[in-house]
């Protein structure tokens, strides 16, 4: 694992979940981040460790060091309170009961290639930004 770094793992063949993390690398100012799709042997083996079910969430995985893993609605607004600002104001929607939250995220998740399709591969990292990417050499 990498030290000090919270890792992202998404749906590699997702356009939103790609150009999700797109959004991510462009904000994420303090470097914090790595990423895996959860389709790459690193992503399947990290989902693996901390015994979560890829069947069952399949878009997104936040990973933080020292501390254990999120998912779904929760996940997306660890990372967004992460770019500081006015990101920070997404806490308040922590308020909602984590159930609510998950089956909004559970309904655009279930559509997700529906509304913005979906990729026969993984995206592949351009040379800039291999190093963002745990499973890249």
């Amino acid at each position: 694992m990498i030290e000090n770094k919270k890792i992202i793992l998404f749906d590699g063949v997702c356009n939103l979940c790609n150009r999700s993390v797109q959004y991510v690398i462009k904000h994420d100012t303090r470097n914090d981040f790595k990423f895996a799709a959860l389709q790459s042997e690193i992503g399947q083996k990290l989902a693996q460790e901390r015994g979560i079910d890829t069947s069952v969430v399949d878009s997104i995985i936040l990973i933080e060091p020292g501390v254990a893993y999120y998912t779904k609605s929760t996940a997306a607004l660890k990372i967004a309170q992460s770019f500081g600002g006015a990101w920070g104001l997404t806490s308040v929607l922590e308020w909602i009961p984590e159930k609510i939250r998950n089956w909004v995220y559970d309904y655009v998740a279930r559509n997700r290639y529906h509304w913005y399709g979906k990729k026969e591969a993984c995206m592949i990292p351009t040379a800039e930004l291999k190093s963002k990417f745990l499973d890249q050499k």
